[in-house]
């Protein structure tokens, strides 16, 4: 709004410089930008997200498999065991040794993470592999995806409207710095004289 009262301000003004009238209108294609192109690009990124990400959740669908695990026996338990992808903060899971069947058949034993607070021989629990059998993280979910491309879409209107009032700033740091320098050179000019005129010295 302020570029374009500074726009109306400067239209017929005697007083009116041209660099005040550029640097209006550099504010008035900002503002555009930010209004206009910044949100365009948002939705364009936020698509492209949502379409890569949409991608990864049939892929994973088609690789990972829910498979059920069988505790042996429960193991050490570590401070540092912790799952990111399914333990809240502060939230130790059992570690056992474990066998499970994977999809393509074979039979695999090793140590888990399992969500049991007192796991016993022979307790159950599900786990994600792949078709081999090799723990994988959970799957991605559609809503997860959907969050993570509307979170990227309003990043890039953000940066692009950040890089926008940054080109702005800029652009209006030079042509201030320029004016100074043309100040600069005309008081130059006007030299030792300056305050001496109409006095015959």
């Amino acid at each position: 709004m302020r570029a374009i009262r500074g726009l109306w301000r400067w239209r017929h003004n005697p007083l009116r410089r041209a660099t005040d009238l550029a640097e209006a209108w550099v504010a008035l294609v900002a503002l555009a930008l930010m209004v206009l192109a910044a949100p365009v690009a948002g939705v364009l990124v936020g698509g492209a997200a949502g379409d890569a990400l949409e991608r990864s959740v049939r892929d994973q669908r088609e690789t990972h498999h829910r498979v059920t695990a069988t505790v042996v026996r429960e193991l050490d338990r570590s401070p540092l065991d912790v799952d990111p992808e399914n333990a809240a903060a502060g939230d130790l899971r059992s570690r056992v040794l474990a066998d499970w069947t994977a999809p393509d058949g074979t039979g695999h034993r090793g140590p888990l993470l399992a969500g049991l607070a007192t796991p016993h021989a022979g307790d159950r629990f599900a786990i994600w592999t792949d078709a081999h059998g090799r723990l994988v993280a959970r799957p991605l979910d559609t809503a997860t995806a959907t969050t993570h491309a509307v979170l990227a879409g309003f990043g890039a209107t953000l940066a692009a409207a950040g890089l926008t009032e940054g080109a702005r700033r800029l652009i209006v740091w030079r042509m201030v710095r320029r004016r100074y320098a043309r100040w600069d050179q005309a008081w130059d000019r006007a030299g030792p004289d300056w305050g001496r005129t109409g006095t015959g010295i």
